[in-house]
């Protein structure tokens, strides 16, 4: 029997639709939460990116300050944009779209964003704050796996979730995330990457599988038990002639034949992606309150 589909269009539509509403209240207060975007250079897939999250803010009611910039912009000159929404109070969060043009040092970049308004939750002291369980932004991706996983009724208490990929932006953080002691989390997590020892050994045990290797086929149906979770958060582009444009998206998983195995999967596209936009907004909201004295 095939897994249940499960989409992260309709997840990420329904907290849109309770951001929708908050951001009202807060307006009906003399309150608007303001994203400052930030993006540097003309890169095609930053572009369309940085675009449909201008688009998200103003359909839920968000003030969006666009900000694009020339690809040779200084260093000096970016910092200085930085340290002025930092200091603008119409502006919650702030994102500057990765990645940067090579003369500019991200991690400086990121290191002057104000904790505060880091929407992204890239801030080296977001990051720590996460990792010992304090109140803290989190990263957008990993925290949409984990409202992805609660809105389907999957229970992660006990489970043993195996996390197959460890950049900064998703596998290290959603592994921490799982690891605490809170609702939604509390599992027993297994970090695997591309140069683990026998990937299969630890993917047959998995009763949740998180896939964000960033290559077609890292996880087959060879290596997953019955009923296991699967999340896709790859998207990657592989050649097919079939289609007018001469490739399709696949995620890190073999989709076809790992969901006759799985209880439930996520597609690729329609599944992850989504929601990584979707708790942007959520930060950025959160962020508003905030400053705003509420809880």
């Amino acid at each position: 029997m095939s897994a249940k589909i499960i989409d992260g269009k309709q997840i990420a539509a329904d907290i849109r639709e309770e951001l929708t509403t908050e951001v009202a209240a807060l307006k009906e207060k003399g309150i608007v939460p303001g994203l400052g975007v930030v993006l540097v250079g003309a890169d095609p897939a930053s572009q369309s990116y940085v675009t449909a999250k201008e688009r998200a803010c103003e359909k839920i009611g968000i003030y969006s300050d666009d900000n694009r910039l020339p690809a040779e912009t200084s260093q000096e000159d970016l910092l200085a944009l930085v340290n002025q929404m930092n200091n603008d109070p119409k502006i919650n969060g702030i994102l500057v779209q990765l990645p940067l043009p090579k003369h500019i040092d991200e991690a400086a970049v990121l290191l002057a964003i104000d904790p505060d308004k880091d929407v992204d939750g890239f801030h080296p002291m977001n990051v720590g704050k996460m990792m010992v369980g304090e109140e803290a932004f989190l990263p957008c991706t990993p925290n949409g796996i984990l409202q992805m996983l609660m809105r389907s009724g999957v229970e992660t208490s006990g489970a043993h979730v195996v996390v197959v990929g460890r950049s900064n932006i998703v596998g290290k953080p959603v592994a921490n995330m799982l690891l605490q002691k809170k609702e939604g989390a509390n599992a027993t997590v297994t970090l695997c990457h591309t140069r683990t020892k026998d990937l299969s050994f630890h993917t047959r045990q998995a009763d949740i599988i998180i896939a964000a290797s960033g290559w077609p086929n890292t996880v087959t149906a060879d290596m997953v038990k019955e009923g296991v979770v699967v999340i896709d958060v790859g998207v990657n582009r592989v050649e097919d002639a079939s289609r007018e444009r001469g490739y399709r998206l696949v995620g890190d998983v073999d989709f076809e034949a790992v969901k006759e195995k799985a209880s439930m999967i996520t597609p690729v596209p329609g599944g992850v992606g989504p929601m990584t936009i979707t708790m942007l907004l959520y930060n950025t909201v959160v962020s508003a309150k905030r400053a705003n004295g509420i809880d």
